[in-house]
């Protein structure tokens, strides 16, 4: 079993200031955070399917990330104030994440890619920027799917249909995410369509 804050391959680490920000004291390992989290997120879910949203509005896109992790995280919706990892210098974000919109609102009305191909490079844009400091994939899975809904398709099934175990499925997904890093999005493509 993992500790609550030992290193997972692949996942953003917290600074000791973020970590603070755990709102539940009763989570002593991993596996209880993402069951707790995974509680959080399906109430968001439920709120943002139940709606007319728009995604690629940056209020939209905040305010999803604070419903999906606020029982769990005091700086759920709030964008990182330090660098990590992955993504935007932490001082850009606000305007990387605005010239992505604005791409994938022309995109959109333009009908540049098939729906699911444009929800895909959404997906992957915001988790390349990765503004929060924790969260960024299944937020911005969640946002991919929102927009799948707003466009008239189904959900992605994200890799739902593999008979792998959790840590293959993740390593997978990973592995797609560093393609599309390269300008390769079919196995992202292939991956969220799994």
């Amino acid at each position: 079993m993992r500790g609550l804050f030992e290193d997972v391959p692949g996942a953003t680490p917290l600074s000791p200031e973020e970590r603070e920000g755990l709102i539940p004291s009763h989570i002593a390992l991993r596996h209880e955070l993402n069951e707790f989290e995974q509680q959080n997120i399906l109430k968001a879910a439920i709120w943002a399917f139940a709606r007319k949203h728009d995604p690629v509005a940056e209020p939209f896109g905040r305010g999803l990330h604070r419903r999906m992790f606020d029982d769990t995280w005091k700086w759920a919706g709030t964008y990182r104030h330090s660098d990590k990892n992955i993504g935007a210098d932490w001082a850009l974000i606000h305007a990387r994440l605005a010239e992505q919109l604005d791409n994938f609102r022309h995109w959109i009305a333009h009908e540049t890619f098939a729906p699911d191909e444009i929800a895909v490079r959404f997906h992957h844009a915001l988790v390349f920027i990765h503004p929060f400091p924790n969260g960024n994939g299944r937020w911005s899975r969640l946002m991919a799917d929102v927009l799948m809904v707003r466009l008239g398709r189904r959900r992605l099934t994200w890799g739902g249909s593999l008979l792998l175990d959790a840590d293959a499925v993740r390593a997978r997904y990973i592995a797609a995410l560093r393609a599309a890093d390269a300008h390769e999005i079919a196995p992202l493509l292939a991956f969220a369509r799994s």
